[in-house]
This record gives C-alpha cells, structure tokens and sequence, in this order.
C-alpha cells in the first residue's frame, strides 16, 4: 500500500538554534547538506508518483540533495508564519509572555493553528487522489508537517504539538484497515 513519506529540511543556521524560521529563506548548514543526501540514501530505492516541496530554498535544497525530482511547489507546505515572532526562539518569547504556546495561541501578525491547518488540509486532499497511483513525499519544515501528520489522524493542528520533529528526519503515513495512521515517525538516517 501507498505510503505518504514526510521529509523535513535539514538543518539550517536558525534550526540549529531554535529559532523560529517562517519566511526567512535560509539555506542549509554542512550538516544539514549532509542530512539532506543521508536521506538521500534511505530513499534510494523508493520510487515517488509526485514530491510536492515548500518553496523555501531549504526544502529544496534537501529535494536536490537527496535526489528526489519536485513535481510541485506548493505554499501550502511552507513553514507556520510567526509573524512577529520570526527568528525568536521560544524561551525569548516566554519572557514576554510566559504562557504562550504555539500550537494554541498562533503568532501575532502570523498564522493561527487553524489557518496551518486549512493549509494542510489541502495538501492532505490533493495527497489522497495521488496515493492511489504510489508513494509521495512531502518535504517542508518541522511545524508544518507536524500539523500534517496530526491532520491525517483526525487531530486539531495543535495535536501537532505532540509530534516531535527534527531537521532532517523522514517519517511515514498510510493506512491500516483503512483508516489513515502514522506508520514511523521522526526517523533520522
């Protein structure tokens, strides 16, 4: 059965130092490259109907370099917008605002966990009429796909909150008896 592979960018200057990267258009670290052709080498064997990617230079720079051919490039799989919080790390922000979360208050001037989610949503349904011909990836960033990976199961964007994810980890859903359910998460070649 059809997998739907999710690929996260490899590291980046910002990820590397938890700072939140939205719209800033980074491109990888060393390491992040050399993330970016490990995942490469996992993937070698598989064969992909469609790589959708986001448009941020890191998410196709990891494509490139893990030699997968983006059939799309879709804004629908760029990073969560943290609006004014775009290169902040979290505890910084905390020291403003003690109580904030992302996955339940948003980003002012950002997204919401439900604008995230819309977008996902629709990749999510273009990504279900493709799984019948074979295996997709997606490759993105770390917040978005964990709205996808919870969007998949059913759960509110904020679910993704649970679904820890680091650069340049692949992970996997699909189906068992029907039902959409996640099938390896946050594996790091």
């Amino acid at each position: 059965m059809a997998e739907l592979v999710l690929i996260r960018h490899g590291e980046t200057e910002w990820s590397a130092a938890h700072r939140h990267t939205s719209y800033t258009d980074l491109d990888l670290t060393r390491d992040g490259e050399a993330q970016a052709r490990q995942i490469g080498a996992r993937l070698a064997d598989r064969a992909f109907v469609a790589v959708l990617a986001s448009p941020r230079i890191r998410a196709l720079r990891t494509a490139e370099l893990a030699g997968l051919d983006v059939t799309e490039v879709t804004d629908d799989l760029a990073e969560w917008n943290y609006g004014e919080y775009e290169g902040r790390t979290t505890r910084e922000i905390r020291r403003e605002r003690p109580e904030w979360n992302l996955w339940t208050d948003g980003a002012p001037g950002g997204e919401s966990p439900e604008q995230v989610g819309e977008r996902l949503d629709r990749v999510l349904a273009k990504v279900a009429t493709l799984l019948d011909r074979g295996d997709v990836a997606l490759v993105a960033h770390g917040h978005s796909l964990r709205v996808a990976g919870a969007r998949w199961i059913g759960l509110p964007p904020s679910a993704g909150g649970r679904l820890r994810l680091d650069a340049g980890s692949v992970s996997a859903l699909g189906y068992e008896h029907g039902r959409p359910v996640i099938l390896r998460w946050n594996v790091v070649p």
